[in-house]
């Protein structure tokens, strides 16, 4: 049986946090699936299909990756595309905390998912998509926090 993860998120914008994630987790899979989770009472800085885009660049050179789309809990996606694994990011002590409580109701919601949990590498411990946002904001350079040769402005 294929061990397929999903890797969920807004990724408004993908940073090298998240490239760094997905990159570790491909050996470890045989299929992943970054999906776009679609909430329709927030607005994303940048459109889906931007977002789309840019992650298809990025990872284009690992044909097990896949961006999708979803909209509702990411179990029942899960159990729609027959993922067995949900893969999430810890920078900090917070993180952890929020995200085990998820993974514990996902586990209730269904018990055959497994969340696994990938330790941010120390320079990306601070890197969020939400400083990225304000950086561009407030008019400064994005590249060093995005992947490299991924231009958002």
């Amino acid at each position: 049986m294929a061990r397929i993860a999903v890797f969920p998120g807004s990724f408004d914008p993908l940073t090298r946090g998240h490239e760094s994630i997905v990159r570790r987790a491909v050996p470890l899979f045989d299929e992943i699936f970054i999906a776009i989770g679609e909430n329709a009472e927030k607005k994303g800085f940048f459109p889906v299909e931007k977002r789309i885009e840019w992650i298809e660049r990025v990872f284009g050179d690992l044909p097990t990756v896949t961006v999708s789309t979803y909209s509702g809990l990411t179990v029942e996606y899960c159990r729609k595309i027959g993922a067995e694994f949900i893969v999430r990011g810890l920078r900090t002590s917070a993180d952890f905390e929020f995200e085990r409580s998820i993974g514990q109701i996902n586990k209730q919601l269904e018990p055959s998912v497994e969340t696994v949990f990938f330790l941010t590498t120390p320079e990306f411990s601070a890197l969020t998509s939400s400083i990225v946002r304000d950086i561009i904001r407030h008019g400064g350079d994005p590249l060093p926090f995005i992947p490299i040769g991924l231009k958002l402005i």
